[in-house]
């Protein structure tokens, strides 16, 4: 029985030697004896055998057996693996440098741990998200760890460096979005492809605002959907999400101030908080929009005596009279009223579509606003100078409370001897408008802009006029953030001014999709946008690979 043991183990010696001759592709030294083994291919560099085994993650599980080699030993193959691939995520990487190893694989024994307390809440996150444990703040070093630090890096506060070695993961930057933004990576590195590639991400955004613009004031979006947009958007690297709260149509966010113009179908305070909370741990700013002077129906509705009239005593849609001070006070009151409520920096005044400047002659067709224009600003002044002095009150109004005011480009007026305010940013989307100036004379006057091309950027539910809803590859293949009218770019020179952009829903037609529907629409749109914002060159993947890596990311 003995003998016969022995005699099979010689066989699959024999065996094994034939098995490694036939497999040659290079030699190694090993012992007194020579071993090959083939190497491996693919992003993670995992290998095809060796000598000793190995856990699905690469960390050594086990070793060979001991004993010295012999000349009659058969060579025991070593491990080696290809170079390793960038990551494919989206927004792509910026840069990888590549390595040879295994790459990092999630197993049930791993830990994801800190270096410093503030990184707490991205440390559970993606411990959850990876099915691994959160052990908080440690300084010892265990195989398999994935640790978050702070430091590092330049002064970009969304810039990461991720390191994959030795089993291990870390992801470093200067600031708390960095390393959130690192994370992103990492989660969609194992959920694409089953392993972090072995090598050094550096990583970095082209652009600071990145954003997604919702209108709830013609649709009433949901608590729930708008917080699985958030965590959508977060994954992307998204940092904005604007809230469009009140239009003609409908004023969406409760009131404490004027419980009177709030919609029966809106978000409690509540409900608002738990959204920015949920945005806050994505590091997403939440940009509040309380449009006026026009837009402002929904208000007007309650407040009929504050409506803007003509010369024959019609009443003009959507349109506040900022000749009554009432009517600055009441806008003011909401201004005030939400500053607290949202905690982000960033503040959105509108200021478009104001119906007393789409008229051929204002001052004659609205003489309360001349003469207030006149007493105002004296015997020049105009209704233009009057809406811009309203637009700079109601940006001093939340400048206050430490926010950074933007409006839309048709609420900055051309020849008007009152100059809008030069901290107020340009969002620019149209150049339909009456008086319409193309987006070099606002860059060109020194101003911040940013993207909103309605050409591109624009969902319009219904697709009302000459809107069709934007497609991913359009955006993918035709736009990037200089293009800011039309379909042309402007001057190269102009880049550091243009701030970043945003992909707008708007409900004209608010029942036209549902929001299972819109959620589908926008999908690949908001990919390719945030694939532009983060890296506005030309991509590496053409429009159907970028696609796929969607579909297979989820």
């Amino acid at each position: 029985m003995t003998q016969h043991k022995r005699r099979g183990s010689a066989q699959q010696v024999i065996r094994k030697r034939t098995v490694v001759a036939a497999a040659f592709v290079g030699t190694v030294a090993l012992g007194t004896g020579v071993g090959v083994w083939a190497s491996a291919g693919g992003g993670g560099g995992q290998p095809e055998g060796g000598a000793r085994q190995q856990s699905s993650s690469g960390r050594v599980a086990g070793s060979a057996s001991s004993g010295a080699a012999t000349p009659s030993a058969s060579p025991r193959p070593s491990r080696s693996y290809a170079l390793s691939q960038a990551p494919r995520t989206i927004p792509a990487v910026r840069s990888h440098a590549p390595s040879r190893g295994p790459g990092w694989k999630p197993q049930k024994a791993d830990r994801v741990v800190i270096s410093d307390a503030e990184l707490a809440d991205e440390g559970r996150l993606i411990a959850g998200e990876l099915g691994i444990g959160y052990a908080g703040q440690k300084d010892d070093v265990r195989a398999g760890d994935v640790r978050l630090a702070l430091g590092g890096g330049g002064g970009n506060q969304e810039s990461y460096t991720m390191t994959v070695r030795d089993g291990r993961v870390d992801i470093s930057g200067p600031g708390e979005a960095g390393v959130f933004y690192g994370t992103r990576t990492l989660k969609q590195e194992v959920h694409g492809g089953g392993t972090a590639p072995e090598g050094v991400v550096r990583d970095a955004p082209a652009k600071p605002v990145r954003g997604f613009m919702l209108d709830i004031a013609r649709k009433p979006f949901s608590e729930s959907w708008i917080e699985d947009r958030i965590r959508e958007l977060g994954d992307l690297k998204f940092n904005e999400l604007g809230l469009h709260f009140s239009d003609d149509q409908a004023f969406r966010i409760e009131s404490s101030t004027h419980p009177e113009i709030v919609s029966p179908d809106h978000l409690t305070k509540a409900q608002v908080k738990r959204i920015v909370g949920l945005a806050n741990s994505r590091h997403i700013t939440v940009v509040p929009e309380i449009d006026s002077p026009g837009h402002l129906g929904a208000v007007l509705a309650a407040h009929p005596d504050l409506q803007l009239r003509n010369a024959s005593g019609i009443a003009t849609k959507g349109a506040i009279d900022i000749s009554k001070p009432a009517s600055a006070k009441i806008v003011d009151d909401l201004l005030n009223e939400y500053a607290g409520l949202f905690t982000g920096n960033q503040w959105h005044l509108g200021g478009d579509e104001y119906q007393a400047l789409t008229v051929k002659n204002a001052q004659a067709s609205y003489p309360q606003l001349a003469a207030a224009a006149r007493q105002k600003y004296g015997s020049g002044g105009t209704v233009a100078d009057l809406a811009t002095g309203w637009l700079n009150d109601r940006a001093g109004t939340v400048r206050a409370h430490g926010k950074t005011v933007r409006a839309w480009n048709d609420g900055f007026y051309r020849g008007t001897s009152v100059q809008a305010a030069k901290d107020l940013q340009a969002a620019y989307w149209t150049g339909k408008e009456l008086g319409a100036r193309q987006p070099v004379e606002y860059l060109s006057a020194g101003r911040k802009v940013l993207n909103y091309n309605d050409e591109f950027l624009y969902y319009v539910l219904g697709q009302p006029q000459t809107f069709v809803y934007p497609t991913g590859q359009r955006i993918y293949e035709q736009w990037n953030p200089r293009v800011l009218r039309g379909t042309s770019a402007v001057p190269a020179g102009y880049d550091g001014q243009i701030l970043g952009g945003s992909f707008a829903v708007w409900c004209d037609f608010p029942n036209a999709q549902t929001e299972a529907q819109v959620a589908a629409g926008i999908r690949m749109p908001l990919r390719a946008t945030v694939q532009k914002l983060w890296d506005p060159g030309r991509p590496a993947l053409s429009w159907t690979d970028f696609r796929n890596l969607a579909n297979r990311l989820g």
